[in-house]
């Protein structure tokens, strides 16, 4: 009997470690009847305002106009200057049960957070119930309903058939121009700009004069063209080209012939001097707003930092050097198929043992998207509200139409970069969401950086440069190892092994079993 126990001990134990064929799976919250207002809550929220005044203060506004309606619940509020430092808190806390009740945050991550039990609340019942739900009967404000939801933002929320995030604000990518200069050069900034056309110009305002300064700006400095985001750089490409990045499985594809032909034109404009990197160069709006830069690509959240008119501008006044600014999508291949990013916070709120909790949660999370808060964080930046209710509400569209009558709330820059998300909301796209596409995300970022740095300081970009180069960025991003893990999804039937495993266990304790009662019988 002792060495049958050790058996099936070993078994379990066996099984135990290879019956996690498949990830953790979030349980469906049930809502209650009633929201107990007879009991006191404190929520936690953790947000993001990137160091600006004003988001602070429509977080801090949001948060005592809700409880104004709701005197029983208390927001505490934490504000974070970086995603990838909620990011990080987040996971810390996971594993000792101290996350945040709601925190903004991405897709990308929230994929990462459910791989945890239960960590991340399942938001389709929520969504649809009829007294605390999407534009519910028993909210205590008017809430946007589930269709009043932009549904390209609100798709963005869903992971393998759940919805776990609510859209909170949106934005997209944008390229600032600096128009002045361009037709300085002899050009016209057409409506939609090609690569090959800004990568034309960017090579030819090299020229230099006489004295040895650059003949666009008579400056030692200039990077024609800097993209803040190299992430989005490499994946925006890939998707104009209908070449591949990851698939719905969750797995890498990012090392393919599209990328290395990519990488060998960046390679050429960043030897040249023509194209750079954030990462490398530094803010391209600073570059733009000095007269250093022709082409900036930014997120049109940031516009306010964009133009010789940039209210939040960083650098010296004495060193901004007025031009006309103008906006546009980013370059595409195809002009007459554009196809742009869609980025922006989301909102996700974590599990907690009291329903009531969650509840209280729920309510907040739902308050963040009327009206009042959407339009004024919109305010604030180049975001967009992500609701048709906001965006058609005659407060916003006043605000719209005012662009240009001031250099703060009104800067034309900003609201051109909104209206163009607006505008352009059907030709954005998002990336597939797994536990680990955030680090697939990096390392498409890191394969420009990595490869126009190399390039100059004089490295030939060619095939066995690129054949390592993936060779690295794989090991450092552990990206075999990430792929083909997905939330929630149905691996199929468990392995022969296991099945054998399975069986041995359920038949060593038939024999178990059938000893005890032979044992018994002879006793008796």
């Amino acid at each position: 009997m002792k060495k049958l126990f050790r058996i099936v001990l070993s078994l379990s134990i066996l099984i135990s470690l290879c019956g996690c064929h498949g990830t953790k799976t979030q349980s469906e919250f049930v809502m209650p009847e009633e929201f107990d207002t007879s009991r006191n809550y404190e929520i936690t929220f953790w947000a993001k305002n990137d160091t600006n005044v004003e988001q602070a203060n429509v977080y801090k506004k949001a948060a005592e106009d809700f409880e104004a309606l709701y005197p029983n619940v208390k927001v505490n509020i934490k504000l974070y200057t970086d995603y990838s430092r909620i990011y990080n808190d987040v996971i810390t806390n996971i594993s000792t049960n101290t996350t945040p009740n709601i925190c903004i945050t991405y897709p990308d991550h929230i994929a990462t957070y459910i791989t945890g039990n239960n960590t991340v609340v399942n938001l389709d019942n929520l969504m649809d119930d009829p007294n605390y739900g999407l534009g519910g009967s028993k909210l205590g404000f008017d809430g946007p309903s589930k269709d009043e939801i932009v549904k390209e933002f609100l798709n963005e929320g869903v992971i393998n058939d759940n919805q776990y995030a609510l859209p909170f604000m949106r934005s997209t990518e944008a390229l600032y121009i600096n128009k002045t200069y361009v037709e300085k050069l002899g050009y016209e900034v057409p409506d939609i700009l090609t690569w090959d056309f800004i990568f034309e110009v960017s090579e030819d305002a090299l020229r230099k004069n006489d004295d040895g300064t650059y003949f666009v700006n008579n400056q030692n400095i200039l990077i024609p063209f800097i993209y803040k985001s190299t992430d989005n750089m490499m994946i925006s490409m890939l998707k104009q080209l209908d070449a591949p990045y990851s698939d719905d499985e969750g797995n890498n594809n990012l090392f393919n012939d599209t990328t290395t032909a990519l990488l060998k034109e960046i390679g050429k404009h960043g030897a040249s001097g023509a194209f750079s990197t954030f990462a490398i160069a530094s803010y391209p709006g600073n570059y733009l707003n000095a007269g250093q830069c022709l082409f900036a690509v930014d997120s049109t959240a940031g516009a306010t930092w964009m133009g010789s008119k940039a209210p939040l501008s960083d650098i010296a006044e004495e060193n901004v050097v007025d031009f006309e600014t103008v906006v546009r999508i980013i370059p595409q291949f195809d002009v007459e198929n554009p196809k742009m990013i869609s980025q922006g916070p989301s909102i996700c709120i974590f599990n907690k043992a009291d329903d009531q909790e969650v509840l209280a949660s729920w309510l907040f999370a739902q308050f963040l998207l009327t009206d009042d808060v959407q339009i004024g964080y919109s305010k604030t930046e180049g975001y967009i509200p992500v609701t048709y209710k906001a965006q058609n509400n005659e407060t916003y569209q006043d605000y719209l139409s005012k662009a240009g009558i001031d250099n703060d709330e009104h800067y034309s820059i900003k609201i051109a970069a909104s209206k163009l998300l607006i505008d352009n909301t059907e030709n954005t796209f998002v990336t597939s969401v797994f536990n680990g596409s955030t680090s697939l995300r990096t390392a498409s970022g890191q394969l420009i950086d990595a490869t126009v740095r190399n390039a100059m300081n004089g490295k030939e970009i060619d095939d066995e440069y690129l054949a390592s180069l993936y060779e690295s960025i794989n090991s450092l991003y552990r990206l075999d190892q990430a792929s083909g893990v997905v939330i929630d999804k149905d691996l199929g039937p468990l392995p022969t092994g296991s099945i054998v495993l399975l069986a041995s266990l359920a038949g060593i304790w038939a024999l178990i079993i059938a000893y005890s009662i032979v044992k018994k019988i002879k006793k008796n």
